[in-house]
Formats: structure tokens, sequence, C-alpha cells
């Protein structure tokens, strides 16, 4: 047996109905349309509004979709995993909920965390598995409803997050030169001070203090944010095209988190990559977390082609960075 590859072999997705414009959210708080487009190019966002609905809900029907799309038997799959940063519930995890209302008999389940990066990470994760050879498919899914983290009362970070939930599934394959490629992931840790949720963790239980004075909303340093994001991103494209090689003309496409417009663009000029060879659908999601990249596939996988090159880059929370390296096989 030779060499196994690990390839994404479809994508699934999945929004709410709900949209929240920029017109509305002026109506909410001190912002406008133009404040918003000017800083962080986001138009609209999607958000889970429907009562009792969470991030398993989402990413169910992400992964539905997904084995609609590919036609694979839900007896086959051998692994889900769930990345997310809003789970249903502390314990179980987001992703054994997902994998009991699939249906999937044959497979274990587990959350991954990561913020942001999530996706890139997990995608990392699965690949090994697959290359190990031990499992044939496995289900990634980012998703996050960031909804349930905003202070709708804050301009600066209420403007920035949507809900939704991407979805692929993992395959190994003996062709080569198709698949993930190579990987740059690093965490340096210094990042609790600038963007982190306060309380409901183990530090800081909730409490009728924690409530009133609004410790379960999102915190975030957006100057800080911005400058770590910039320079983690656009320095991991680089290492990543330098370790294997590449040229900005080489690449057909960089996949990044979508965070704000201006980080993309800030990250594609340092890299030197034109901004036609970057998708952007961040004007219609805003951030969804781990959701943003595997979204960004699910809106353009209808122009890629087999053997396009393709660099994912994300950052998160913690600070957690990096980028990697993939062809696409289909």
């Amino acid at each position: 047996m030779g060499k196994i590859n690990a390839i994404i072999t479809g994508v699934g997705g999945y929004v709410p109905d709900y949209v929240l414009t920029n017109e509305e959210l002026s109506r909410m708080v001190d912002t406008t349309d133009e404040w918003i487009t000017t800083r962080v190019g986001i138009k609209e966002r999607h958000i889970l509004t429907e009562e009792g609905l969470g991030t398993s809900y989402m990413a169910r029907k992400a992964a539905k979709q997904l084995l609609e799309k590919t036609g694979a038997d839900p007896d086959t799959i051998d692994a889900l995993i769930v990345t997310t940063t809003t789970p249903d519930y502390k314990f179980p995890s987001t992703a054994s909920i997902v994998l009991g209302k699939l249906g999937l008999k044959n497979a274990f389940a587990f959350d991954f965390e990561a913020a942001c990066c999530g996706f890139l990470y997990s995608l990392d994760v699965a690949a090994s598995m697959i290359q190990s050879g031990r499992y044939k498919k496995i289900i990634v899914i980012g998703a996050d409803k960031m909804s349930s983290l905003v202070d709708y009362q804050d301009r600066q970070t209420c403007v920035l997050f949507g809900d939704g939930a991407g979805a692929v599934l993992v395959e190994g394959t003996e062709e080569e030169g198709v698949g993930v490629q190579d990987s740059f992931l690093r965490t340096d840790g210094k990042g609790l001070p600038y963007l982190h949720l306060k309380a409901g963790g183990s530090v800081c239980p909730a409490s009728h203090f924690t409530v009133d004075h609004k410790l379960h909303y999102l915190y975030q340093e957006g100057r800080a944010v911005f400058r770590f994001a910039v320079t983690a991103m656009s320095d991991d494209v680089v290492r990543i095209m330098q370790q294997n090689q590449l040229t900005a003309d080489d690449v057909n496409w960089v996949i990044p988190h979508e965070a704000n417009l201006r980080i993309i663009e800030a990250v594609a000029k340092r890299a030197e990559v034109p901004l036609d060879k970057v998708v952007v659908n961040i004007d219609r999601y805003g951030n969804t977390s781990a959701a943003t990249i595997p979204l960004a596939l699910w809106d353009h996988e209808q122009h890629l082609k087999k053997g396009d090159k393709i660099i994912f880059t994300a950052f998160g929370a913690g600070f957690v960075h990096g980028a990697s390296f993939y062809k696409w096989a289909y």
C-alpha cells in the first residue's frame, strides 16, 4: 500500500435565514452602515434567532447537506469532529449531539476548541488520522453561534459577528499530488488579555455578579488583536509558501479566516498575494469564527479546479494562528 494522502471530497454549509443588516444594527446602537463597512467590510450577518437552537443545529444542517452531496453512507463515517467556541453545553460535547441527530452508528465524536483557528487545526488533525491508515472517512465541522456571546449594546463588537456552520468530508487516497500538503501551526499563549470571555469557566463561574456586570459577553481589544492578526497571518502565509517553494504566481487561492476585511487586505499585501486570489465573503456573513473557512470553501467550491493550490490561514484567541497548503482534489 502506498502513501495515503488526506483529501476533502465534499463541502456542506448552513447559515440561518434571518439576516441582520447594518441598517438594522444602526437602530440598535450608535453606528452606521458607512462606519461598519469602512472599518470591517461587513454588510450583513446571519443570526440564529429561533429559541432553543444552538450550534449543534447549524452543524447538523451543514453535515446533512454534506452527506447528501457526497452520497456518503452514514454507516461508513469513522469520526466526527466539531470545532466550536460556542458549544451547546459545557457537556456533553456538541459533536456527540450532532452524531446522534445524524444517526452515525459506527463513528466516535469529539469537540475541538481553537477559537477562530479551529477549522484549520481540526483539518490537520483529521488529515493525520486519515494518513495513519486507521480511519477512512472523517467529517470535520466548523460551527459557531457567535450571537450567543455578543452584547448588542456594544457597537465595537456587535457589528462583527454572525452565525453559521461549514462541514467537509475528509478521506484517504493513494493519488499523488492532492490533499493536505503541509501546515505551520502555532500558539503563543499571550492573547488572554486582549480577547476572551471573562465568566462562565472554572476561574469565574456564573453568578448574579457576573450576569449583572455583563461578564458573559465577548471582550476584545480591537487594535491589539488587529495588529497581532495581520502580523501572524501574513508571516504564516509567507512561511508556508517558502516551505513549499511557492511564489504568489503558483498560488491559485488564499482562503483566510474572515474576521475583518482590513485584516484580509493587509495580509494579502504583506504576503504579496493579489486580492483577486483571496476568497472573501465577510461582507455577507461577518465573522463566524470556526465556520469562516469552511463557509468560504462552500461559497467558492464551484470555482475550484482539481490541482488548485490553496493556502488556508487563520488567527484566533489565545493567540492561535497558522497556515496550511492544500491541493484541491476534484
